[in-house]
């Protein structure tokens, strides 16, 4: 018997399959420095105790995203280890905060699988809850990811596409228990752009670009212990067209959500993933800029009236500003530099 794994092909998934990930993983402040270092997010609620602390928390709770890359890099050796690509998210709602000292561990349930036409590749789609020490869930999401067949004539029984909402409902978003907006520093959060102040239709361009560098995703996509080939084995991406590693997605997210700052200062709090997809694939070298749209507006009733919630829209471009807001034209066909649209539910204090 080998010792060896060598990952899951399209024909080893069923649905109703649960997968309990090995490898938990106690998040640090170290954790927090590489995420600032990577991607340099600087909303003042991850970033400074006392900021946290006037807003009712006992501390600075990590990034939203730094616990979706640990729970999301905890599944990838059990899903995406032979995947082409991820394609995209859904229903992913954050339910607790996390603090520097919890640790982290996920299980996933296989909820769909379907096969390409090309017979060489399916979709398998999971569902991922991510827990704390305390066996409190954290965060939920589905995800989609394409996986290679280890054999192009294997028959996969039991196929089916599941139904997803479109949109979290406000209802279900969930407040980090003691967070009150009442006594909201304005100037130390950098701007004094309220809820109030945002309309639905509106778009922002983030005006700002960053590049990604290949030392860059590879230290990022190891930071969340993500194994999957397409990031790492050049020896395998040589046979690909592109002939390159790919970017994990993550990267593009955290890098965009980043440069969301500015514009949108106070909207760092990630409440829910309505859905998201990796319109194509990113490479190093590239610089990454976005912009963003309010979708929808709603009030949070587990913030005491003091937080609203803003619907926005983030897509992200390579090596191309946003000045013009570029998307999709009337057939649905994307402008060719988008590689990210992402849909999301943000928690932003009300002036009241």
């Amino acid at each position: 018997m080998s010792k060896t794994d060598p990952g899951r092909f399209f024909e080893d998934f069923r649905v109703g399959q649960v997968l309990v990930h090995a490898t938990p993983r106690t998040v640090t402040a170290g954790d927090v420095a590489l995420y600032t270092a990577l991607y340099g997010p600087r909303f003042s609620l991850f970033s400074s105790d006392e900021f946290a602390r006037a807003c009712g928390l006992a501390a600075a709770p990590v990034d939203p995203l730094v616990a979706f890359h640990v729970v999301f890099g905890k599944t990838v050796p059990d899903i995406s280890l032979n995947a082409v690509a991820n394609l995209g998210y859904a229903e992913g709602r954050f339910l607790a905060p996390v603090f520097p000292g919890d640790t982290l561990a996920a299980t996933s349930e296989v909820i769909g699988v379907k096969e390409n036409s090309n017979g060489r590749t399916g979709v398998v789609y999971v569902r991922t809850t991510g827990t704390n020490q305390r066996g409190e869930p954290v965060l939920t999401y589905v995800r989609w990811v394409m996986v290679r067949k280890r054999d192009p004539a294997a028959v996969v029984e039991g196929q089916s596409v599941p139904d997803l909402a479109k949109a979290v409902s406000p209802e279900d978003l969930v407040v980090p228990p003691g967070l009150d907006a009442s006594a909201y520093d304005w100037a130390l959060a950098g701007a004094p752009h309220a809820f109030e102040d945002y309309a639905v239709g509106e778009k922002i361009d983030h005006v700002d670009g960053m590049a990604v560098e290949e030392a860059e995703h590879q230290m990022a996509t190891r930071l969340w212990q993500n194994t999957a080939k397409v990031h790492f084995n050049q020896f395998e991406r040589s046979k690909d067209p592109s002939g390159r590693r790919l970017v994990y997605g993550g990267v593009v997210i955290s890098t965009a959500k980043a440069l969301s700052f500015n514009g949108l200062q106070n909207a760092g709090l990630i409440l829910g993933i309505n859905g998201g997809r990796h319109v194509a694939p990113f490479f190093a070298g590239s610089t990454v800029f976005a912009w963003s749209q309010v979708l929808d507006k709603a009030d949070l009733p587990g913030s005491g009236g003091t937080l609203g919630a803003l619907r926005l829209r983030l897509v992200a471009t390579k090596d191309r500003p946003c000045t013009d807001f570029p998307d999709k034209d009337a057939d649905g066909t994307y402008d060719p530099s988008v590689i990210l649209d992402f849909d999301y539910w943000a928690g932003v204090p009300k002036r009241g």
